[in-house]
């Protein structure tokens, strides 16, 4: 008789649901986190609200990089109702919102997570859109329209200062375990960037990975190093490795022009059509005027 096989634990499931994002498989990504948050709310274990955060918020970035946003609202609601105040469901909760152009909704998320983290680069910009987005819609008294903004407990903010301390700010989808570099640190991994810039000029970008990846072994925290080394990536033909470099940079700066770019050339190299036009259009939004980005566009919608 054939042995049984064996099911996958709710960790291991989460585990290849983070490898599918890793790699772009966000339909697959969402089906094993589904099956991660299935076995564990079944399994009735107490002390699990952490965990199911955790798998609800993953779950709403794989939809929110389908661009399912309604899906993504749900699960950052449920991810909050867990674990109130988590930076990065907030976040995600964010981008939804203002891409169904639900502005107050989306500033009250942004300004919330500065409350918890002022450093987050995401949401210093994330302000700025809906700011400029709000005055165009509403006026000067714009501000007088918004939901009310939940106050931030002390605790909370002294949570994640104590995490930013000890951890690096590059909010993958695995837990932060790099230790915020010092300055003797990020002068280090300073050095080792512009030597892979110099390698980048002459064409050697086998060498200039290299000294990117030392960098950032240095400096987990620069974003410019990731949408450096995606490029040598992309030069290498390691498209896989390209996107998870951009990836790493979006997730720090949501609007970074090259890691968009970069990440559409990437799925363009791997046929993955819908995601390189998704990209070109939010580089687009941006910065309307990228001639490369339309010149991207145009080839990506004549794939097949």
């Amino acid at each position: 008789m054939p042995q049984k096989r064996r099911s996958q634990s709710w960790m291991e499931l989460k585990q290849a649901g983070n490898q599918c994002f890793r790699a772009g498989q966000y339909g697959e990504a969402v089906a094993l986190y589904s099956q991660s948050i299935q076995q564990l709310e079944k399994s009735g274990q107490k002390g699990n609200e952490e965990d199911l955060a955790i798998l609800y918020s993953n779950r709403a970035a794989s939809y929110l990089k389908d661009g399912n946003c309604n899906e993504c609202i749900k699960d950052c609601t449920e991810s909050l109702k867990l674990v109130p105040f988590g930076y990065k469901a907030l976040l995600r909760r964010a981008s939804s919102y203002e891409a169904l152009e639900r502005y107050r909704h989306a500033y009250v998320d942004y300004k919330t997570v500065l409350q918890i983290d002022w450093n987050l680069p995401a949401a210093h910009d994330g302000v700025n859109r809906m700011t400029k987005a709000l005055t165009d819609i509403d006026g000067p008294s714009w501000r007088e329209k918004l939901p009310p903004i939940p106050s931030v407990p002390m605790s909370v903010k002294e949570s994640r200062a104590q995490a930013a301390s000890s951890a690096s700010q590059q909010n993958s989808m695995v837990d932060n375990n790099k230790k915020a570099p010092g300055p003797a640190a990020v002068k280090k991994a300073k050095a080792l960037k512009e030597q892979g810039n110099a390698f980048v000029k002459k064409g050697d970008h086998k060498a200039a990975l290299e000294k990117y990846t030392e960098s950032l072994g240095q400096d987990p925290t620069e974003v410019t190093t990731y949408t450096n080394r995606a490029l040598c990536y992309l030069s290498l033909k390691m498209y896989k490795e390209a996107l998870s470099d951009c990836d790493e940079a979006l997730l720090m700066d949501s609007a970074n022009i090259k890691a968009f770019y970069r990440r559409a050339q990437a799925y363009k190299e791997l046929q993955n059509k819908e995601s390189c036009i998704k990209d070109l259009n939010s580089l687009l939004k941006i910065d309307p005027n990228n001639i490369a980005a339309q010149k991207l566009l145009q080839e990506a919608q004549k794939m097949k």
